[in-house]
C-alpha cells in the first residue's frame, strides 16, 4: 500500500507519472489536509505539482496539519517524491523543504529519493544517453522505478556499525564539533573513524568528462587524487554511516566539506549509497540552521543517494566559543541524537 499526498491542481505530465508508477500497487490518495488518515508506519508518495511561481499551496496546508499533531505524525514511514513543475525551476527547492520538514515529523527517504520533471521535460535529456526512448517514456520508467524501490525498501538494523565523521573545524574553537564529541561519547558501542579535512587538503572538482571521472572511479581514484582517495573515499567505501561537522558558513556547507561533496562524484561511478546513512550535526552561530540541512538533503540524499533517517540532523545555535556547552539540555540532546543514529543505521 503506498499514500499517495497528491494535493491541487494536477498536470497531465504528473498524473502519468503517478499513474505509471503505482499501476500495480494500492493507493490510499490524500488530495487535502481534510480527514487525513494516520500517516505512521507507512510508505508515502508526495506528487507535487508546482505552478509558474512554483507554489503549492494546498501541500504546505497538508504539512503544516501534519506538523500540528507532533513531530511523530511521520514515525516509522518512509517515503519518495514525483515533481513535476509548470517551469524550468522549483522542483529541487521544493523537494528538499518537504524532505526536511517530513523528516523532522520522523519520515525517512530512500537514497534517490526524487523524480522532478521541468516543464520542457529537458532535466531527462542525459538519461537519454542510456536509454533510447522519448523524454516522456524516459519520464514515467523512472517514476515506476522509484516507486518499486519504496516498496521494496526493507534495510535491518546494523548492530555495530562502523561511523565516519568528517570535520573541517578546529578542535580548540568549533562548538559544532564540541557537540559532536559529546554526541561520540554516547556511541562507545560503534567503530568511528574522524577525518578532518584540512585546508588546502582537498581541491574542488574539475569537472572531468563523464568517460574520465568513471575511469577513475572504477580505479579508486580521481583526476586529483590527495587525500580523497587516500583516506576519504577507503572510508566512506567501508562506513555504514557517515556524520557530516557543518557549521553554518553563510547559510551554507563550508568550501572544504562541500569540495569533498562534489569530489564524490568518483566513487558514486563504481558505487552505490543506498545502503548508506547520512546524518549531520549542524550549528549556526545566529540562524540558518535548515538552510545548511537542506543542502545536505539536495546534495546527499537527492543527487548522490545515501539514505536519509528520520531526524537525520541535530542543530543548535552557538555563537561564542563554548558556547554550545550552556545550550539549555544539550547533554541529554546529544544523548538522545546518538542513540537516534543507533537505532537508524540500516542496510
Amino acid at each position: 500500500m503506498i499514500h499517495i499526498i497528491m494535493p491541487g491542481e494536477v498536470s497531465e505530465q504528473l498524473k502519468k507519472m503517478v499513474a505509471t508508477a503505482v499501476e500495480k500497487t494500492d493507493i490510499t490518495l490524500i488530495t487535502d489536509n481534510k480527514n487525513m488518515p494516520d500517516l505512521k508506519n507507512k510508505k508515502i508518495l508526495f506528487a507535487i505539482e508546482l505552478d509558474d511561481s512554483g507554489f503549492n499551496i494546498p501541500l504546505y496546508e497538508i504539512l503544516a496539519s501534519l506538523m500540528a499533531r507532533g513531530n511523530t505524525a511521520l514515525a516509522n514511514s518512509t517515503a519518495a517524491l514525483l515533481i513535476h513543475s509548470a517551469s524550468e525551476l522549483y522542483t529541487k527547492t521544493t523537494a528538499k523543504s518537504v524532505i526536511f520538514a517530513a523528516n523532522q515529523l520522523g519520515c525517512s527517504f530512500i537514497g534517490h529519493s526524487l523524480v522532478e520533471a521541468t516543464a520542457s521535460l529537458h532535466n531527462f535529456l542525459t538519461w537519454q544517453k542510456t536509454f533510447d526512448l522519448s523524454l516522456e517514456e524516459i519520464s514515467v520508467k523512472l517514476s515506476r522505478h522509484l516507486i518499486d524501490r519504496l516498496i521494496a525498501n526493507s534495510p535491518k538494523l546494523i548492530k555495530k556499525p562502523q561511523i565516519l565523521a568528517l570535520h573541517s573545524s578546529s578542535q580548540h574553537t568549533s562548538n559544532t564539533l564540541m557537540l559532536w564529541h559529546m554526541i561520540k561519547q554516547n556511541l562507545s558501542s560503534c567503530d568511528i573513524e574522524e577525518l578532518h579535512v584540512e585546508n588546502g587538503t582537498v581541491l574542488d572538482c574539475i569537472g572531468c568528462p563523464y568517460n574520465t571521472c568513471k575511469y577513475y572511479g572504477l580505479r579508486d581514484s580521481c583526476y586529483y587524487g590527495g587525500m580523497m582517495i587516500q583516506e576519504i573515499y577507503p572510508a566512506i567505501e567501508k562506513a555504514d554511516a557517515i556524520v557530516w561537522v557543518c557549521p553554518n558558513y553563510n547559510d551554507a556547507v563550508s568550501a572544504n566539506l562541500t569540495a569533498v561533496i562534489n569530489r564524490l562524484t568518483a566513487l558514486y561511478r563504481k558505487i552505490k549509497f543506498h545502503d548508506k546513512t547520512l546524518f549531520a550535526v549542524i550549528v549556526s552561530g545566529n540562524s540558518g540552521s535548515d538552510a545548511v540541512a537542506e543542502q545536505l538533503i539536495s546534495a546527499l540524499n537527492m543527487n548522490k543517494g545515501f539514505r536519509l533517517p528520520p531526524y537525520f540532523a541535530i542543530m543548535e545555535t552557538a555563537n561564542d566559543p563554548e558556547a554550545i556547552l550552556s545550550v539549555d539540555n544539550i547533554e541529554e540532546k546529544a544523548k538522545q541524537f546518538a542513540m537516534n543514529i543507533m537505532s537508524e543505521i540500516r542496510a
